[in-house]
């Protein structure tokens, strides 16, 4: 298991930024699958974006793609999503997950493919 501990949520306004960071436990970050999800009051949790071993390999929701960007910081054990042009529908806790695989290209969008979860971070995007 990873410990993760997520921070950087808050209020904005619609239109503004924010970003959310990710801190990881361990030795061997650098092999974990990383992903951001959400979930709103009375929904169900939802993938946001996953990242794989390095940068260049990332998936996204087609609801964030353009404004949300997520990426990682192998030598602080970190991952971050930045998110920009927010919307009032963004609002939610957002979640960060890792698992740790075998495959530099293999990125896990689902979050049963994830193993390790952190607590959650709030972020409210009012009108």
């Amino acid at each position: 298991q990873v410990q993760l501990v997520e921070s950087g949520g808050g209020l904005v306004q619609a239109g503004g930024s924010l970003r959310l960071s990710c801190a990881a436990s361990g030795r061997t970050f650098s092999t974990l699958a990383m992903g951001w999800f959400r979930q709103a009051p009375g929904k169900e949790r939802e993938t946001v974006a996953a990242i794989g071993w390095s940068s260049g390999n990332s998936y996204y929701a087609d609801s964030v793609k353009g404004r949300f960007t997520i990426s990682r910081d192998n030598a602080k054990n970190t991952v971050y999503l930045q998110m920009n042009s927010l919307k009032p529908e963004d609002t939610a806790v957002y979640y960060c997950a890792a698992e740790r695989t075998g495959s530099s290209r293999y990125v896990p969008m689902r979050a049963p493919d994830f193993g390790s979860w952190g607590q959650g971070t709030q972020v409210t995007v009012s009108s």
